[in-house]
């Protein structure tokens, strides 16, 4: 094995709401087979990385954990049976690789419903303890471990460890969501609720994938106008709009029907309502944002009387990366991914990246390691 420092300095959240600490956290000293050490070079912010920190997401998070889960690293050394990434291709010291969380391969979600991201012995990176072996399981970190149940793929070479970074979360959960939905017809109008990170590449997705016109709502005005970058036919402010104003519009737009195809990913839950409202009889609304712990109240017989089809997609599993990744490389000179990095801290300024994320005032910071 090659020679590595015994310890990393990574971003410990040891209280929610508190700022996050910069610790020196062991690294292991064996790899067990199926293993890989990285030497993480960029983690990007996600609003779940806010989320956590802020005490406020849906699942129970056991401190300390090092925060950050969108994360590229290099190779730096590779237990027994790692030689190939989770779709073929092969693996050395110093490629670069994007990681997913573990799924146990022998439980009923699993083996029988064949749904891996709900697996009910998984371990997800930034949820599990610093405290523990093997200790790096965060973003935020100098070098990062790659359990061996995690899928693992090898980054393209032309795409920037920003881009990969942000492939490995939101745009694996984007990809994930479009699989859920499935064919795209090119007569479809595609309203995308959220002109977020995701918002913003499911964008360029359903766009590229053929849809007749994609739709994006959300707010403020420079994240609409950069949806247009990314392939948006129509915009609406969802701060200078009514939700009768904005079902008026998509209305007119297709013929008094409404949307064939709606995807949420606001995480505000009364979005999910003006989904329904939105979407025509017989359409389809995949649900992504809902992670936090808000609720709202909605009318159930709209989802009957419509017929709908409503489909929750949450996560991804290595397809889903290695798909993200694929359409950045293929797509990197034609959407502009770029954009959508706002900043680049330092790990010592993990406090002000999560905060202006936080506050709105970042699109995607990332990390530099």
């Amino acid at each position: 094995m090659m020679r590595f420092p015994t310890s990393s300095r990574a971003a410990v959240v040891r209280a929610f709401k508190a700022p996050v600490c910069i610790e020196e956290v062991p690294i292991p000293k064996e790899l067990e087979p199926g293993t890989i050490l990285t030497r993480i070079e960029t983690c990007s912010v996600c609003g779940t990385d806010v989320h956590l920190w802020q005490g406020s997401l849906a699942l129970k998070v056991d401190l300390p954990v090092i925060i950050g889960h969108e994360m590229v690293g290099r190779i730096v050394a590779m237990g027994a049976g790692t030689e190939r990434d989770s779709v073929g291709q092969p693996l050395r010291v110093g490629d670069r690789i994007t990681w997913t969380h573990t799924a146990c391969g022998r439980c009923y979600f699993c083996t029988v419903a064949r749904e891996p991201t709900l697996c009910q012995y998984s371990r997800k990176y930034m949820y599990e303890r610093m405290d523990v072996a093997p200790y790096l399981l965060g973003g935020f970190s100098e070098y990062g471990y790659v359990l061996p149940d995690s899928g693992r793929v090898r980054v393209p070479d032309n795409v920037p460890n920003e881009l990969a970074s942000m492939a490995s979360c939101a745009f694996r959960s984007v990809m994930n969501a479009f699989d859920v939905l499935g064919r795209i017809d090119p007569t479809d109008t595609v309203v995308v609720q959220g002109a977020g990170p995701l918002g913003l590449l499911a964008t360029a997705v359903a766009k590229i994938s053929g849809a007749r016109r994609v739709v994006t709502l959300g707010a403020p005005e420079p994240r609409l106008a950069l949806a247009r970058e990314f392939g948006a036919d129509a915009v609406m402010s969802v701060e200078q709009t009514t939700h009768e104003e904005r079902l008026d519009r998509v209305r007119a737009l297709t013929d008094g029907r409404g949307a064939d195809v709606v995807m949420e990913f606001t995480g505000h839950p009364d979005a999910f309502g003006e989904g329904l409202d939105l979407a025509r009889r017989g359409a389809s609304y995949v649900v992504v944002g809902q992670l936090g712990q808000g609720t709202t109240t909605i009318k159930p017989s709209t989802i009957v009387s419509k017929n709908l089809r409503v489909l929750g997609s949450f996560s991804g599993q290595a397809k889903a990366y290695w798909k993200a990744l694929e359409f950045v490389s293929k797509h990197l000179h034609e959407v502009p991914f770029d954009r959508m990095v706002t900043n680049r801290y330092k790990l010592d300024d993990v406090n002000t990246a999560l905060t202006r994320m936080k506050n709105f005032e970042e699109i995607k910071p990332i990390i530099e390691l």
